[in-house]
């Protein structure tokens, strides 16, 4: 199977407490760290990332809880919050050597980004969001029967075991369905990289779970907070999605901008897994934005 993006090294990379990322990295230049979405590992930004590490540092982990990276145990509610997370890659940027970086995030990726943004302003240079709104946003505008296109963040967002139990009981179904419906180019995902998603995923569903159930709860919390205190993001932003506005009757322009002042937002036409389906484009625009 593809575990490894070629021209790449690869490490574990100590990032907290009994947590160490997999991670991939290549080039030189200034840094630019690539996270990854559900339901995929680092692999996502194969073509991104060879593409990208011509002129710059790039760095590729799999997010904690997913992949080949450590999957602590859901003891408390911040274990698998976005704001750990993100600290997380702060963590790993700097044991890297790089005190600032510019920032792109896919799906999960995105929301972990978003939240390195606000809690790190100093040390995210530049941020890029494919696909996600911020997690208030989303639970704001999900309602009626549009919102059956997120029920896994319904299902995922219950007490420990049921989800777990359930997921578990016929995981390829679930996380494969995903990968089936969200890819417009279903040749963007070649078997033997489907496989890996799958293998990963069928591997870390307690994991995966946690980060969704988060999501739900405290990730909410700190999304609150920040819209009561006015908190924004400072550093220019790149927000690229499907055309979903429409359908789901919200502007999904209006409610990045509401966040980030400095920002470029744009519709890109490919399914979900926009890295895999369009990688010319989306390496472009992270050039785009880190050249603002």
């Amino acid at each position: 199977m593809t575990s490894v993006i070629p021209g790449f090294d690869y490490e574990r990379v100590p990032v907290a407490d009994g947590v160490s990322l997999h991670t991939a990295v290549a080039g030189s230049g200034p840094a630019i760290v690539l996270l990854h979405g559900f339901p995929e590992t680092h692999l996502m930004w194969r073509h991104v990332a060879a593409d990208l590490a011509a002129d710059h540092t790039v760095i590729c982990p799999d997010l904690r809880g997913y992949g080949a990276s450590d999957k602590p145990a859901e003891t408390d509610a911040d274990a698998y919050s976005k704001r750990t997370m993100a600290a997380d890659v702060v963590a790993l940027a700097r044991a890297l050597g790089h005190e600032r970086f510019a920032l792109a995030g896919h799906d999960r990726g995105a929301l972990v980004a978003f939240r390195a943004g606000l809690d790190h302003p100093d040390t995210v240079t530049h941020l890029a969001c494919l696909d996600v709104l911020p997690t208030l946003d989303m639970w704001d505008v999900m309602h009626g029967v549009t919102a059956a296109v997120g029920f896994h963040l319904y299902l995922m967002a219950q007490p420990p075991r049921l989800p777990e139990k359930l997921i578990a009981g016929s995981p390829d179904a679930f996380f494969g369905h995903f990968l089936d419906l969200w890819a417009n180019d279903p040749e963007a995902i070649p078997a033997e990289v489907r496989a890996e998603y799958l293998a990963a995923c069928r591997s870390a569903v307690p994991s995966i779970v946690a980060d969704y159930r988060a999501s739900a709860g405290v990730d909410v919390e700190h999304d609150e907070a920040d819209r009561a205190a006015g908190r924004r993001l400072t550093m220019p932003v790149a927000v690229l999605q499907q055309d979903w506005g429409a359908a789901l009757g919200y502007d999904a322009a209006a409610v990045w901008r509401a966040w980030a002042p400095d920002l470029h937002h744009a519709t890109v036409t490919c399914g979900h897994f926009m890295a895999e389906e369009a990688p010319a484009d989306i390496a472009k625009a992270l050039r785009d934005l880190v050249a603002r």
